[in-house]
C-alpha cells in the first residue's frame, strides 16, 4: 500500500508512519511543521519508502499533488490545543474542520476512496451516558474543538455516501506514550522540574479522565482497516470509540508522576470541577464495539503515564520546542 499521513510529524502521525513503514507501507508525509518535530521522523526517514513533504491542508491544489498516487490516507493532522481554542476560534474551523473538507477534494481528485480520520470523545460534549458509546444523543458542544472534529467526521461520512469513500472514524481518548508532545504529564512534568517542591493544578484535581498508550490506539485503527468494517456498513463508514476499560482522576496521575520521579509537592488547585471552558470534568468511552472486532489494549493507564513521562526525561529537549 502507499499510504498518506496528514500530520506526519506529530505525536500520533511519526508513530504512525513508523508502523507502516514496518508493515511494508510507502509512505508520503504531510506536514506543515508547526507543532510537528522533523526529529520524530529521524528513523523513517532512513527507509527508501518514506518521504516528507512539507505543506498545510488549507493549501488544497499542494495537497492534491501530494497525495497523487496514494492508496489510502490516515488524515490526523489538527489543531489540537482544547485549552486555548477560544484565543484564535479561527484556529479549529481551519485546521480542523476545512482541512478535512480540502482532504476530501484532494481525495476525489485522485481518486482515493479510503481514509482513517483521528476524532475525538470530546465530540460527545459533558456525555449523560457514561460510559458513553458510539450512538450517544449528542448534547451541546462545549470546546470549538470538539464541535470542528464533530463537524469533519460529518463531511466524512457524506462523502462516504455521496462518493463511495470508505471512512473510519476513530473517536479517541487522551493518547499516552513516546512523542507526547502536550497534555496534562507534560504540563506537570515541566512545572516539576522548575519547581518541585509545589504543582499548580487546573480545577479541583477530581476530573475524571480516560487515556490510550499510542501503540494501542494504532493497532486498533490498522486492526479494523484491515478488517473493511466500512465497505459492509450500508453508509459506507464507521465510527469506534478508542480507549480503556479504566479511568483515572488528575490526582491519580499526580500520585503516578511524583512516585516516578520521587518527590512530593505541595499541591496548588485552581478550583472547580473545570480547568478551562470545554474542559469535560469526566470522560470516559464504552469501547465494546472495538473490542468485538478482536481488539485489546494492552496497557494500562498507569503504564501509559509512566512510559510518557520516561520518554519526556530522555528527551527533554522537546519541553523547550513546545
Amino acid at each position: 500500500m502507499k499510504s498518506f499521513v496528514s500530520g506526519a510529524a506529530g505525536f500520533i502521525g511519526s508513530n504512525l508512519t513508523d508502523r507502516l513503514l514496518e508493515n511494508g507501507d510507502e509512505v508520503i508525509g504531510w506536514d506543515n511543521l508547526s507543532t510537528g518535530q522533523r526529529a520524530f521522523l529521524e528513523k523513517a526517514s532512513s527507509s527508501s519508502r518514506f518521504h516528507l513533504l512539507e505543506g498545510d491542508n488549507l493549501n488544497r491544489p499542494g495537497l492534491t499533488a501530494a497525495m497523487s498516487g496514494c492508496d489510502r490516507v490516515f488524515h490526523l493532522a489538527a489543531n489540537a490545543d482544547v485549552r486555548f481554542g477560544l484565543e484564535r476560534p479561527a484556529n479549529d474551523f481551519e485546521q480542523n474542520t476545512l482541512a478535512t473538507f480540502n482532504v476530501l477534494e484532494a481525495m476525489r481528485a485522485n481518486s482515493i476512496t479510503t481514509i482513517a480520520f483521528s476524532s475525538t470523545g470530546s465530540v460527545y460534549g459533558e456525555a449523560t451516558m457514561i460510559p458513553t458509546p458510539e450512538d450517544a444523543p449528542f448534547p451541546i458542544q462545549t470546546s470549538l474543538y470538539g464541535a470542528s472534529k464533530l463537524a469533519g467526521e460529518g463531511l466524512i461520512q457524506a462523502y462516504c455516501e455521496g462518493f463511495g469513500f470508505e471512512g473510519y472514524i476513530f473517536r479517541l481518548v487522551s493518547i499516552l506514550g513516546e512523542r507526547y508532545t502536550h497534555g496534562h504529564v507534560f504540563d506537570f512534568y515541566k512545572q516539576l522540574l522548575e519547581h518541585p517542591d509545589h504543582l499548580r493544578v487546573l480545577g479541583d484535581g477530581t476530573q475524571r479522565k480516560s487515556y490510550l498508550y499510542v501503540q494501542d490506539c494504532l493497532h486498533a485503527m490498522l486492526h479494523v482497516m484491515e478488517q473493511g468494517a466500512a465497505r459492509e456498513s450500508a453508509h459506507r463508514s464507521v465510527v469506534y470509540n478508542l480507549g480503556v476499560g479504566e479511568y483515572c482522576r488528575v490526582t491519580d496521575s499526580i500520585s503516578w508522576v511524583c512516585q516516578h520521579l520521587g518527590i512530593r509537592p505541595k499541591l496548588e488547585f485552581t478550583g472547580g470541577e473545570r480547568g478551562w471552558i470545554g474542559d469535560n470534568p469526566f470522560i470516559f468511552l464504552e469501547t465494546s464495539k472495538i473490542q468485538q472486532t478482536g481488539w485489546r489494549a494492552t496497557h494500562s493507564i498507569k503504564e501509559g503515564v509512566t512510559k510518557t513521562l520516561c520518554w519526556l526525561q530522555h528527551n527533554r529537549w522537546i519541553l523547550d520546542r513546545r
